[in-house]
């Protein structure tokens, strides 16, 4: 699955009139607990990518499943997780998939519960070594794919999108 998100990212005109501060919110459609903001354009495309992956990761600690990422509609902006936190994803995925339990994967990696606890969990680092382990065990890899990051083009379509909607 690709961990790719489409996000709605409005300018927050009650804070523009309020402290005549530009600010942004950010919200998810498919994850409706992921919920931030930035002061720019940027701080919030960049607070997004954190705060989808802490919203994500929710899931996996309340072994619940993660949603499925819908197609982007006019006006939204895609965003990814962290590559660390979608190996964990991924894992994770797998994992419930298969049936397996954290203490069976422990078992198969030659590791304790509490490192396959880690190994899954967004909120502790892992090293990528250790995840790559954990996914051939699973019969799962990973692909990166290079891609722009989100283009100021996207920044104005966006704000268009938002203001006449």
């Amino acid at each position: 699955m690709k961990y790719l998100y489409p996000s709605n990212i409005v300018r927050d005109e009650e804070e523009q009139l309020t402290t005549g501060r530009e600010a942004y919110n950010v919200t998810f459609p498919d994850v409706p607990e992921a919920i931030t903001g930035g002061w720019s354009w940027e701080e919030a495309v960049e607070l997004a990518e954190d705060c989808l992956g802490v919203a994500l990761g929710m899931y996996v600690t309340d072994d619940k499943d993660l949603p499925v990422p819908g197609c982007a509609q006019h006006g939204q902006v895609l965003v990814a997780v962290p590559l660390l936190v979608a190996a964990k994803l991924t894992i994770y995925a797998a994992m419930r998939e298969q049936g397996m339990t954290r203490d069976a994967l422990a078992a198969r990696l030659g590791i304790s519960v509490e490192a396959a606890h880690k190994l899954i969990d967004p909120r502790y680092r892992s090293h990528v070594s250790h995840l790559e382990s954990a996914l051939r065990v699973l019969g799962r890899a990973l692909i990166v794919e290079d891609c722009d990051a989100v283009p100021q083009p996207e920044r104005e379509k966006a704000l268009t999108a938002t203001a006449n909607p």
